[in-house]
């Protein structure tokens, strides 16, 4: 790593504050954490909540997607109005780093000359030094990496969460699915060893977490690098069984290689939650030949049901393009037939959009807007539908919700609270009137209650205020939580144990926590 310059808060100074803003998934997001505790190792201090919704900051970094064809104009927009902002702030610097600015480089300086640094996905580590190197030199500081520099699960992290966690198992993929620009901007696929893994896991619950989330482009094919075919399955059922972990989710798997092993292992690891995210993409044979997706839909069928089978009550959700080039009225009948029996609890669908530089950018027959946009509004109907009958069957069952910090929505005549139940769903709880102040649960306590109502994107649970379940277990992750709200109050460590900080900002698509 290159010599840093300390910023201005070594020299006696006062510290320069900083805010990441994050657009696109969840690797996105775990490395906006990096770039966080890249930050505050280089003595910079997180701006408040109240500098972050004002855009107030000495250093904000705008951590950026390629997926989606409107992500430049996502940037660009952003940047055309932190112009106006920093002319009236001396001092001030923008940073622009991911996917976006592994992609397009120096072009971002030369469409928009007041932004300081770039870096791209490979070299995350630099970001302290270029906001040196830039305030030195007066000049914009682009550096970006051809290939892997660091690993960045090694980089210093500031969490968002202390009570949840990501754990990066693999970064890079090698696959080459037809619309995706991500093989080309983050590499081929290169896995951690497992030891480092497990450490990361236990670091975490060691801090105060309760729930981990195995994070990588193609988790289940991990194991690749050093030839473990059942890698992924074996990690699973390790990490599950870390002393104090509750819950271990992992996300996104690829159907290709998706093999009962790792069925068995969710369902024979008791900390491993009945939750999957599964990429359908589509559901036509033929467009999935053309995405060079490796598996069929009777596959992918074939997969769920398994699952089923193993863990009855397990909440499926899953990826869909509409609208892919050469895609046909029957291509798009046979997605909502596979949509129909899979019977997802949600689904991130998205429009074709044309990513420059990926093999389906120069397809024939790409798709009238309007052709795209009838499809999609039909597939949301019906999964919506679908949505809400899953949902429904929810109603009565008692559940255990792992108290959010800032999730959903807040009722303002019941007080209800925000969390996850053990199949991710997202649930809406109400507090019984008398509960004392000292009674109310924390971000990371458990929460017991009866589901009451349900909604296509959220379940209601009123037990509390009808004479149904409710009871709060505290766990050392509320305990972790309430340490950091009493003493953090938006600065925090490296590990991001505290509740008040301002963590990174989410924009753009998306994500599952």
């Amino acid at each position: 790593m290159s010599t840093m310059t300390p910023p201005a808060s070594a020299v006696g100074q006062e510290a320069r504050t900083y805010l990441v803003k994050t657009l696109g998934c969840q690797m996105n997001v775990h490395d906006s954490e990096h770039m966080a505790g890249l930050l505050e190792q280089a003595g910079y201090v997180a701006a408040t909540p109240e500098a972050v919704a004002a855009e107030e900051a000495d250093v904000i970094v705008i951590n950026t997607c390629a997926v989606r064809e409107n992500a430049a104009d996502r940037l660009y927009g952003n940047l055309g109005r932190l112009a106006g902002i920093k002319r009236n702030r001396p001092g001030m610097q923008i940073a622009v780093g991911g996917c976006l600015a592994q992609k397009d480089r120096t072009g971002i300086v030369e469409r928009a000359p007041w932004v300081d640094v770039v870096f791209g996905t490979h070299n995350l580590d630099v970001l302290p030094v270029l906001l040196e190197r830039a305030r030195h030199n007066q000049d914009a500081a682009v550096e970006i990496a051809e290939s892997l520099q660091v690993f960045p699960s090694t980089l210093p992290t500031k969490r968002e969460s202390v009570y949840a966690g990501w754990v990066s198992i693999s970064v890079g993929c090698n696959n080459t699915c037809t619309f995706c620009i991500v093989p080309h901007l983050r590499g081929k696929e290169r896995d951690r060893r497992p030891g480092d893994v497990l450490a990361e896991v236990q670091a975490l619950v060691d801090q105060g977490a309760i729930e981990v989330t195995l994070l990588g482009q193609n988790v289940n094919s991990y194991g690749v690098e050093f030839g473990d075919r059942q890698a992924f399955a074996k990690l699973l059922r390790a990490a599950g069984a870390t002393p104090g972990l509750e819950r271990l989710r992992f996300t996104s798997p690829h159907p290709a290689s998706f093999t009962d092993d790792v069925i068995a292992a969710m369902a024979e690891t008791p900390t491993v939650m009945p939750s999957l995210h599964m990429p359908l993409q589509s559901g036509s044979d033929r467009i999935l030949r053309a995405m060079r997706r490796s598996y069929r839909s009777a596959k992918f069928l074939g997969i769920l049901e398994r699952v089923r089978a193993a863990m009855p009550d397990a909440a499926i959700t899953t990826d869909i393009i509409v609208g892919f080039p050469g895609e046909t009225e029957e291509d798009f009948e046979q997605t909502l037939q596979v949509v129909e029996q899979s019977r997802f609890s949600s689904a991130f669908t998205f429009q074709y959009s044309i990513r420059p530089g990926t093999p389906a950018a120069d397809l024939p027959d790409q798709l009238p807007k309007q052709v795209v946009q009838e499809r999609y509004e039909r597939l949301i109907a019906l999964q919506d539908r679908i949505a809400l009958e899953e949902m429904r069957k929810q109603t009565g069952r008692t559940v255990e919700v792992l108290m959010a910090e800032g999730e959903g929505r807040k009722d303002g005549e019941t007080h209800r609270l925000s969390g996850r139940a053990a199949d991710n769903r997202l649930v809406h709880f109400a507090l019984p009137p008398s509960l004392a102040e000292v009674d109310r649960p924390r971000p990371g306590d458990l929460v017991t209650v009866d589901i009451t109502h349900a909604a296509p994107h959220h379940l209601v649970a009123d037990s509390a205020l009808t004479g149904g379940s409710f009871a709060v277990r505290r766990t050392r992750a509320g305990d972790a939580w309430a340490r950091g709200d009493e003493h953090d109050h938006g600065g925090g460590d490296s590990c991001g144990t505290g509740a008040g900080q301002a963590g990174p900002v989410l924009l753009g698509l998306p994500t599952r926590r």
